[in-house]
This record gives structure tokens, sequence and C-alpha cells, in this order.
């Protein structure tokens, strides 16, 4: 077994009725502050980093980030949305669709053989959504904003 498909049991173990009362008792929306939380604890991971070329602090902040992944996934998978496989496959596909020049061959099973340069490729991805999420983001920056204040009140940072 893996250290992430271990990683992935003890969620699933803390997410079960009789696992942790805090976790199983998660949804996305209750997520949203860890999730922003845990990003922003991951940039001073990193800029710890460049401070003093340690990466423990940015090792252990990318698995509490990574912890929102697997969380809000299993979530998902509960709720009969996705899976955490289907996640990983989606990020895969599209890295390498947004990527032909590296993965020629597979970009050339997707396209045929002529290969769309990157800002075509991103422009026939927004053409084929059915949501258009950037009508979204403005009112998440600001929920983002709200949130990373109440961590830092939390931790007491002005």
């Amino acid at each position: 077994m893996s250290e992430f498909e271990r990683f992935v049991e003890i969620i699933s173990r803390l997410r079960a009725k009789d696992g942790c009362p805090w976790d199983s008792v998660q949804t996305h929306e209750t997520l949203k502050p860890c999730c922003i939380e845990e990003a922003c604890e991951v940039i001073s991971g990193i800029n710890v980093l460049k401070e003093t070329g340690n990466g423990d602090n940015l090792k252990e902040e990318l698995g509490d980030l990574l912890m929102q992944v697997v969380l809000n996934s299993i979530i998902a998978q509960e709720e009969g949305l996705f899976t955490l496989d289907d996640v990983i496959a989606g990020i895969s596909d599209k890295m390498i669709r947004r990527h032909p020049h590296v993965f020629k061959d597979e970009a050339r099973a997707i396209y045929g053989d002529t290969v769309p340069d990157w800002n075509e490729i991103k422009k026939k991805e927004k053409s084929q959504k059915v949501i258009d999420d950037a009508a979204y983001l403005p009112a998440a920056f600001d929920e983002a904003e709200r949130l990373i204040q109440r961590a830092r009140d939390r931790k007491g940072i002005d």
C-alpha cells in the first residue's frame, strides 16, 4: 500500500460514524475556512523555506492542504458527486491537454495531427464549460478575504 493510499484510508476512517466527531460532520461549506487557512499556511511555508532553506514547515503545510483535497473528495463521493480518482484523472487529463508540447502522442490522440497552442486549448476548454466559474470568482475572493481575517483573528495576527 502506498503512503497516499494509507492516508486516504486514514481520512476515510476519520469520516466514519465511529470516527472523529469533528471530521465526521464536516461539509464542503464548513471546510471553506480550513481550505483558505491551509493554503495561506502553505504560502507561509514557502516563505520559511526561502528565508531558512528548511523545507520541514512547507512539507507539513502541504500535507494539511492535501488533507483538505482528500477530505472534500471523500465528502463528494459520499454525496455521489465524484471520487478522489475522478479528481486525479481530471487534473491528469488537463495537464496532458494543456502541455501538448510535452505529451505529443497523448495530444495527438485528443486533437489529431493539428495540435493547437496553449491559448487555443484554454479557449476551447472555457467554451465547453457548463458553468462559467469566472463569474463566481469575485464573490469567492470576497469570501476568502473574510475567511482569512477570521483565521488571523483566531491566531492573533494583525
